[in-house]
């Protein structure tokens, strides 16, 4: 098999994930939770942490049809690389003094090359969680951050999306779990 490939998993497993609420607290590992502020507040932590140096910023309202609560594949923005270098490598397959292999715990044993040219580690399914959104906030992801959606229950919903114009040309990596991973993922409200 080819490096930085894995096979192709014929069965597929329904994983179900419980959504939580997106605070401030519980979304801090992902990115921020941007809610309404006092328009006298000065800039500070509370707002969106923006770093629109890269390219030309796109912002636009995106109409979306038919996102039922369930997925199979994520996707993230990460240029340039996630991993970067052999130190960060950890959960790899390393080799002993004596030649022999052992693997440590991620569930792939190397870095792949994305398209965008960024090498990065697959996302583990069993670490896969999903949010809610309610009420008047958005949400900042984080860069690299995997993400699906939004996904929701009415037939369609508009949403403000925010990233640089040639975003989904030049810097997307789709992680496809159903076919890679054998599982696909509902999300229970």
């Amino acid at each position: 098999m080819e490096p930085g490939k894995k096979e192709e998993v014929a069965a597929v497993r329904v994983v179900t994930l419980r959504a939580v609420e997106a605070t401030p607290e519980s979304f801090a590992p992902f990115g921020q939770v941007v809610s309404a502020g006092s328009d006298r507040a000065k800039f500070g932590p509370d707002d969106a942490q923006l770093d629109l140096s890269r390219g030309i910023p796109r912002f636009y309202i995106m109409k979306l049809e038919n996102q039922p609560l369930k997925f199979s594949s994520i996707t993230h923005h990460a240029n340039p690389s996630l991993v970067d270098g052999a130190s960060e490598l950890s959960g790899q397959e390393t080799q002993d003094q004596d030649g022999s292999s052992r693997r440590s715990p991620c569930h792939w044993e190397e870095p792949v090359p994305s398209r965008a040219g960024h090498y990065y580690l697959p996302p583990d399914p069993a670490e896969v969680c999903a949010f809610r959104v309610s009420g008047l906030k958005f949400l900042k992801l984080h860069k690299g951050t995997w993400h699906a959606g939004p996904l929701f229950r009415a037939d369609a919903m508009d949403f403000y999306n925010l990233e640089l114009s040639n975003t989904n040309i030049v810097d997307q990596t789709i992680h496809r779990f159903r076919k890679l991973d054998g599982v696909t993922f509902v999300v229970e409200d």
